[in-house]
């Protein structure tokens, strides 16, 4: 196998053709690092090598699993690998090495991924870009001026410009999601309970993190989240399992659905043309597809719901800042001061605040199950907007030294009444106001790549569906990707041709 060949096979081949004897692990774990090699220095996806562990098990005889072979990243956040830092993006933890596998990561080794690499997320995942001060920017390789998304948008970055055909990923307000749409990709968020926490921690974010991947086609998410999920005797509780596995549901056609779509947001009330012509596009195409397709009203406030978002992630930053400083003794210099201004706030709320926001996130529950009485699927952008350019969220350096000086001297409320919520709200979820429906509410979202704007710039679309309908919504976008193909195109990064708008794909 050459290089070009590697480029233009998903996992589920190249899977097929290890296990036909036609190429060896070893000779895919080089292809990857050959494509690694060409392309990280410019988009900067991967900050971790694993080097040693994955040579013995590409090397390794009895190396077996559905993926045995295939080259693969876990993302340096919530999958951690045993003798390794997991540094969450953060210079507190850039040493902090795991004891242990997440449980996780144990399944991506135990479907027989040969795990490569640590991929760039923005410190603790708290933001929507991959820009953190430990690791750097990332840059999306579709144009390097944008944002690859975020918070695993090191994996977005490194599969859409094809050092892996998937990477690990985890989403706790859409950062499966974002990245899946900034990157022209497939990520699907799955149900509260469905995949796999700890052993480090238990639910992260009150349950609103899960687990999953990013990849170029529905059949490798279904069938790596297939490889994933499963009974767990350490979870505090199980979620109801699907009957059928995800790699069989998808070559099923689905049934005639009932899909209502918007692209209204309070918070963003003038999304992007691209992002309404997005929405606009697949619900045209559904309808193509039989399917019964209307325009509604969102089921819930989003501007609500962002504060109810914000506040219960603060609180947890909070907690993740304060332990850390605790355990490893670190001070404030070796974190950001956007992370030290939000974890004030959490805790100079207190917890009152914090159970009504957890309180309220019932009502968002009950709200999007009295839509899906009438609708299999709610269609909305996954992102406002084009990706945004790198740096676009920086704060300049005098609003981050006031905002280690108040984060000091503990002037959490007097922050809070400056009205900064406000602006974070604005600014970092403004972009991004569709995806933290699903987190709160525990239901599965997908995005999936049906829209390229005219410069280039993939823009994906969301479909959130009731609890459970996991499968359901993988079925949907199988049938969405043999309707309108998107697996020829990627991000080519050709270092001998430029990369602008108008070069930004190449069909193989």
């Amino acid at each position: 196998m050459d290089l070009s060949e590697y480029l233009t096979s998903d996992a589920t081949t190249l899977a097929g053709l290890v296990a036909g004897k036609e190429v060896t692990a070893v000779e895919l774990l080089a292809l990857a690092r050959q494509r690694r090699d060409a392309v990280n220095p410019r988009i900067n996806a991967i900050v971790a090598p694993l080097t040693a562990v994955a040579d013995a098990q590409a090397a390794d005889p009895g190396l077996s699993g559905p993926f045995a072979g295939v080259p693969f990243l876990v993302k340096d956040l919530a999958q951690e690998y045993a003798g390794f830092p997991t540094s969450n993006g953060s210079r507190a933890l850039a040493n902090d090495v795991a004891d242990r596998h997440a449980l996780v990561t144990k399944r991506f080794l135990d479907a027989g991924l040969v795990i490569f690499g640590k991929t760039n997320t923005p410190e603790f995942g708290a933001k929507g870009v991959t820009e953190s001060e430990l690791w750097g920017a990332a840059r999306n390789p579709w144009n390097l001026a944008h944002t690859p998304g975020g918070s695993s948008g090191g994996s977005g970055a490194a599969v859409a410009a094809g050092i892996v055909p998937a990477a690990g990923a985890n989403d706790g307000g859409g950062s499966i999601r974002i990245p899946a749409a900034c990157n022209g990709l497939v990520g699907l968020k799955t149900s509260r309970g469905l995949g796999p926490y700890g052993p480090q921690t238990g639910e992260m974010m009150f349950g609103m993190v899960t687990q999953g991947v990013v990849s170029r086609t529905v059949r490798d998410s279904a069938a790596l989240l297939d490889a994933i999920i499963g009974p767990d005797p350490g979870a505090g509780y199980e979620g109801a399992r699907p009957p059928v596995r995800f790699a069989e549901l998808i070559t099923r056609r689905p049934g005639t659905l009932r899909i209502g779509y918007s692209s209204s947001s309070a918070i963003n009330a003038s999304p992007h043309p691209e992002a309404v012509v997005a929405v606009a596009t697949a619900a045209a195409l559904l309808t193509e597809l039989g399917h019964e397709v209307e325009e509604v009203s969102p089921p819930h406030d989003d501007e609500a719901l962002a504060r109810d978002f914000l506040t219960i992630w603060f609180a947890q930053l909070y907690g993740q800042v304060d332990e850390v400083k605790r355990r490893l003794g670190s001070p404030d210099s070796h974190f950001e001061a956007d992370t030290l201004a939000c974890a004030e706030l959490g805790r100079a709320a207190g917890i009152r605040p914090l159970l009504q926001s957890l309180t309220n996130v019932n009502d968002y529950i009950r709200a999007l199950a009295g839509f899906h009485e009438t609708y299999d699927f709610f269609l909305t952008p996954t992102l406002a907007s084009p990706p945004l350019a790198v740096g676009a969220l920086t704060a300049p350096n005098g609003l981050q030294k006031a905002s280690r000086a108040v984060a000091k001297v503990r002037a959490g409320k007097l922050l809070a009444a400056s009205g900064i919520l406000d602006q974070i709200i604005a600014d970092n979820i403004g972009w991004v106001p569709y995806t933290q429906l699903a987190n709160l509410t525990g239901r599965p979202a997908i995005s999936v790549p049906l829209h390229w704007t005219h410069t280039g710039l993939p823009l994906g679309v969301q479909l959130v569906g009731r609890l459970g309908a996991d499968g359901a919504l993988l079925q949907l976008a199988a049938q969405l990707e043999e309707a309108q193909p998107w697996f020829h195109r990627y991000a080519h990064l050709d270092p001998a041709l430029p990369q602008s708008p108008g070069q930004t794909t190449r069909t193989p």
